[in-house]
């Protein structure tokens, strides 16, 4: 069993007590301080088509893959005067592939002196002439960043999810207050807070159209994603990280990674995070990493509300990526639509036309380029937003409902707040990981004297 995992619930309560009343109400009160505990209070994204215009503003993106490469040309369609002025990876090819893109799509060319390569290269890019910096890179990095970002009192846009277990959340909360204390600017990829259709459904149930919410179900039910074979030129920390989508340590188990989404908009539309959390999962068609390819996860809030989650990555299943909260006066999908109980439709999102017909567009503005927009304008405006906290508490749910499936046993929110338990090597070297590949079985966690 990987130590990792070998979280039970006993030592999870150990690490509470261990960690002391003040540590508890320190997070506590940091949760209290930045979360919007008054969902009517709520402050929503300005959802302007363009970012007005002024100064340069020039950004660097760390973590040059698929999602850092689309981040970077969001950011320049985001509005006028905006360059990526930096590009920093773990891996030559990443930066180089990511600056071609950037070159022939936006006509942006980076300076060859600013390309960094190597798990240091975030540190020389926070040396570089910087006003924001995007985090794209595997999950697990995401606290180191975070905090060398504030340090460096840089606006930052990051990927979701921003931690894999709860020694990088606490991080990332305790940066976040920092960001806010400093007016940084943080926005998050937690997609549909920037999506307007999501945004009115969520103005229609906080107006009370479907009564008070009594339960939720959410699925990211989808097809295998991607996996990279080992290669023998390619050490065995290199083979990680190119395959990262696959190993919990540095993605979180797709529970984290990719479900994240829907525990965020569930958790954004009840207005709270879960207090427990009781789960199962089952690893049956993976090929690689150590990771579940299944998790049905009863979160509880602490009104007794339930919420079903239930996420698949498995080939030929039937797949469901989508939301519902029942309410006492009707339900909603959460997308776009509120029902009444009897299934017929109460309100439904009117989304734009171009041309005629049904030549209908989804939303007038491409919601990867929204989040940019948004982080753009908040620092033009001189109005700062900070989204780092909601989305590390959708982060730690995700942990909490991964750590239930794992150990086989109910775990609680102040448990994981408190947990010691931390993900990954202790040094990045360039070679063996050192670390146990076992796959959690639950059941078998033995427990931690």
């Amino acid at each position: 069993m990987n130590k990792s995992y070998e979280q039970s619930r006993r030592k999870f309560i150990r690490n509470a007590a261990a960690a002391g009343i003040i540590g508890a109400v320190s997070f506590n009160s940091i949760f209290t301080s930045c979360r919007q505990s008054n969902q009517k209070d709520y402050r929503f994204p300005t959802m302007l088509p363009q970012a007005p215009d002024g100064p340069l503003l020039k950004a660097g993106i760390v973590g040059c893959g698929y999602r850092g490469t689309g981040a970077a040309l969001n950011f320049l369609n985001a509005g006028p005067n905006l360059e990526i002025a930096a590009l920093a990876d773990v891996f030559q090819d990443r930066v180089e592939a990511c600056r071609k893109q950037i070159l022939e799509q936006k006509n942006v060319e980076v300076p060859k002196d600013n390309c960094f390569v190597g798990i240091d290269s975030f540190e020389k890019l926070m040396e570089c002439d910087l006003d924001v910096v995007i985090l794209a890179t595997p999950p697990h990095f995401r606290p180191q960043h975070f905090e060398a970002c504030v340090k460096a009192q840089k606006h930052v846009f990051m990927e979701k999810p921003v931690a894999v277990d709860p020694v990088g959340v606490r991080s990332v909360m305790v940066s976040a207050e920092k960001a806010k204390m400093l007016g940084l600017s943080v926005v998050t990829g937690t997609i549909k807070r920037h999506q307007q259709d999501y945004i009115e459904t969520f103005k229609q149930v906080n107006r009370g159209a479907i009564g008070e919410i009594v339960s939720a179900n959410s699925y990211y039910n989808v097809g295998k994603l991607w996996h990279r074979n080992p290669r023998a030129d390619w050490s065995e920390l290199e083979n990680m990280i190119r395959n990262w989508v696959n190993w919990c340590w540095l993605s979180g188990d797709h529970i984290v990674e990719q479900h994240v989404h829907n525990l965020d908009t569930i958790n954004w539309f009840v207005g709270k995070h879960p207090v427990k959390a009781l789960g199962f999962g089952a690893r049956h068609q993976r090929v690689s990493g150590d990771q579940y390819d299944m998790f049905s996860v009863d979160f509880v809030y602490d009104n007794d509300i339930h919420y079903h989650s239930m996420c698949r990555q498995i080939n030929e299943c039937s797949n469901s990526v989508s939301d519902r909260i029942q309410g006492t006066e009707g339900f909603t999908n959460c997308e776009n639509s509120i029902y009444e109980l009897d299934g017929s439709l109460k309100w439904s999102f009117d989304y734009p036309k171009k041309g005629s017909g049904k030549n209908i567009s989804r939303l007038a503005t491409n919601p990867f380029d929204q989040e940019h927009i948004d982080l753009v304008t908040a620092i033009r405006t001189r109005k700062p937003v900070n989204e780092a906290f909601q989305i590390a508490e959708s982060s730690m749910t995700g942990i909490m409902g991964r750590v239930s499936a794992y150990t086989g046993k109910e775990v609680s929110w102040d448990e994981m707040i408190n947990s010691d338990l931390y993900l990954g090597p202790k040094t990045y070297d360039i070679g063996p990981v050192d670390i146990s590949k076992e796959i959690a079985k639950p059941g078998k966690a033995p427990v931690q004297k």
